[in-house]
């Protein structure tokens, strides 16, 4: 007697970021309920209600802060101040060793 082995594997829909962010931009427009977006996709309604709230649960991130970018940007902000010393020194001695070298551009 020959035993069959029937396995069936969940066939997962993976959706992209750019996709789920149109849908639920759609979603927020609220012009057409969840099920008619669901149906219109082929998303499940259940999924665009967790997207949704994924979304409106990270949008107060995107108006903070980090400790890492705060720190970053003084960083970047130190460097540009050292930059325009360094230049403004530079375009001295340049200036000064045109004047002594008698390569002075004239004068306009």
């Amino acid at each position: 007697m020959a035993v069959l082995k029937c396995t069936i594997t969940a066939m997962r829909k993976h959706y992209s970021a750019a996709f789920k962010v149109k849908v639920v931009l759609e979603l927020l427009k609220e012009e057409k309920t969840i099920s008619q977006l669901a149906a219109e996709h082929g998303v499940h309604p259940t999924q665009l209600r967790d997207w949704k709230k994924q979304v409106l649960d990270g949008l107060p991130q995107l108006f903070e802060q980090s400790p890492e970018a705060a720190r970053l940007a003084a960083a970047q902000e130190r460097e540009r101040e050292e930059l325009f010393a360094q230049i403004g020194r530079l375009t001295t001695q340049l200036a000064w060793l045109q004047k002594k070298s008698g390569l002075e551009p004239p004068a306009k």
